[in-house]
């Protein structure tokens, strides 16, 4: 047991010293892409989902549809008030139709007809109440017969001109505005209509579907979730005194260490501080505490080779002496 024991701790001693150099001549990074959200804007209840899971969409590629019930029956009212608030701005513009002018001048015809024989009526009984040949309350009443002509005549001459004149341009005014928020309200019911079907916002693979069919979606809510087909990039987090070694324009080589058919070329494109609250990450290695990190973004420079690879798998690059 004593000689087990003593060629374990010679082969544990063997492989830190075999390993250790290797480990710290090399960076390690990860394969990225941009991601992409893919949101709903109306809430509703989700009627058919069109894609699967690591399935390749294009940009304006329907992801699902939604049901908007309320949406469909809104645009029913808005098309009613558009229709009815263009039937009164026509009717402004065009003023009475023929029907309605003959009517005018028939009830003006008879209105003057019946004040004129009033009025003679009146004159004729004003002069037998001066002579005192009737009584008061027969003068009384044809006077009341005859301001009640008088006042219908006047009325109906009053319709008259109006008709002749035209509308107001006040009331073609408001007639013109009743219709333009009818149809203010008509586009944004076809708006939310047209927001039921959720779009891909570019050429993305899906990696995740929060929702499916039957599910009700709330506004803002991720439904779907992948990353942006190009844009590929390898991401190495270094400490102070190796990110002073590279400068934005550098090509280096990066390489897989499981699979050693991957190895490509890489442009940094740029170099940023890494936050604070992520200075600490699985890939990599713990660094002095007074070193800060750096974030450097190498752009492949075979970009067609880079899209093939899976996304988060870890790359190696040699450190600059």
């Amino acid at each position: 047991m004593k000689y087990i024991y003593l060629s374990l701790a010679t082969l544990l001693i063997f492989s830190s010293c075999t390993k250790a150099p290797e480990q710290e001549s090399k960076l390690k990074g990860k394969v990225k892409r941009t991601a992409v959200y893919v949101a709903s804007k109306v809430p509703g209840r989700i009627v058919s989902v069109n894609v699967e899971k690591g399935e390749i969409v294009e940009q304006g590629d329907t992801l699902a549809i939604i049901d908007l019930p309320e949406a469909e029956a809104k645009l029913m009212q808005a098309n009613g008030a558009v229709k009815a608030a263009k039937a009164q701005y026509e009717m402004a513009f065009n003023g009475a139709t023929k029907n309605q002018i003959d009517q005018v001048d028939a009830a003006y015809t008879a209105s003057k007809e019946q004040f004129e024989f009033a009025e003679k009526s009146y004159q004729r009984i004003k002069e037998m109440y001066d002579e005192e040949l009737i009584s008061s309350q027969k003068h009384d009443e044809v006077y009341t017969k005859y301001q009640m002509a008088k006042a219908k005549y006047e009325g109906t001459a009053a319709k008259k001109r109006e008709v002749e004149a035209g509308v107001r341009n006040e009331k073609q005014r408001m007639a013109l505005g009743q219709l333009e928020r009818a149809k203010g309200a008509l586009k944004e019911v076809n708006i939310a209509l047209s927001e039921r079907f959720i779009i891909a916002p570019k050429k993305m693979r899906v990696e995740s579907m929060a929702l499916q069919q039957g599910e009700l979606a709330l506004p803002g809510y991720n439904i779907f979730s992948g990353y942006a087909e190009g844009t590929t990039y390898f991401r190495f987090v270094l400490p102070e005194e190796e990110v002073l070694k590279y400068k934005v324009g550098d090509v280096v080589t990066v390489y897989s260490p499981f699979d050693s058919s991957i190895s490509l070329k890489g442009k940094v494109g740029s170099i940023k501080e890494e936050m604070s609250f992520a200075t600490r990450k699985s890939m990599n290695p713990t660094y002095d505490v007074d070193q800060s990190l750096y974030e450097l973004k190498f752009l492949p420079v075979n970009a067609k080779k880079a899209d093939k690879l899976l996304t988060n798998i870890t790359l190696l690059m040699d450190k600059i002496n």
